[in-house]
């Protein structure tokens, strides 16, 4: 049987480096889960600090973008890696690029949820529960993926994202038919239609990490399998 060629260099260097290049995944990963986990208590909690926390994290995270494609330009140019290394660089390039993008999602969250928090309360809040959970699970097994380098955890995440986009349709046909009969609330239910989005996102970008999870070490090409 054929075994592609692994990790040809001799050089210490180029281990340190790649490891370096992946510590700083998981570290942007980590703080990313952060800023998320305090939009949405800010949001279930009706607090702004949680918010306000949240985005003014976020600059730190598109530092650590910048430094990421940096480092793996970096390995590429120095080491020239081939086979599973050169997919494991790509890979954590653009693995950063869409935790870059849900951390985004994260400061839109907290900023729909200080303009929610203008506003009365109302029972409606509590149709994101499903979503919000789904969201955050799928984003932390997309992670988890890449620092086990789990394809099969990689493969079963993908599936998910159409449940995702399920919820996040009816939520939408919900408040859209709140809006209809309470023009009082409608500031807060279109604010709610946003947030919804948001989350629909962060399981678009979690789906994306795990196609390069497995493209990563399966070599293999699943974004259009669906189709």
């Amino acid at each position: 049987m054929h075994t592609e060629p692994s990790r040809p260099h001799t050089l210490t260097n180029f281990t340190v480096s790649l490891d370096h290049l992946r510590g700083s995944v998981l570290m942007m990963s980590s703080l990313t889960q952060r800023n998320l986990n305090n939009s949405l208590k800010g949001l279930m909690e009706r607090d702004d600090d949680w918010c306000n926390n949240s985005i003014a994290d976020d600059e730190e995270i598109d530092m650590l973008e910048m430094q990421i494609d940096k480092e793996g330009i970096d390995v590429m140019s120095r080491f020239q890696p081939v086979a599973s290394d050169l997919r494991e660089v790509i890979s954590s390039i653009k693995i950063g690029a869409n935790i870059e993008r849900v951390a985004d999602q994260a400061v839109n969250i907290a900023r729909r949820a200080r303009k929610i928090n203008e506003h009365p309360e109302v029972p409606e809040l509590h149709l994101l529960d499903e979503l919000v959970k789904m969201a955050v699970s799928m984003f932390d097994d997309a992670v988890r993926a890449f620092a086990e380098r789990n394809a099969h955890l990689a493969v079963e995440l993908k599936a998910r994202d159409k449940e995702l986009d399920r919820l996040n349709r009816e939520l939408t046909d919900k408040m859209v038919q709140r809006m209809q009969d309470d023009s009082v609330n409608l500031p807060t239910y279109l604010n709610l239609i946003f947030v919804s989005r948001c989350l629909e996102r962060i399981g678009d970008h979690a789906a994306n990490m795990a196609e390069d999870v497995v493209f990563a070490v399966r070599a293999e090409d699943i974004r259009h399998h669906a189709k």
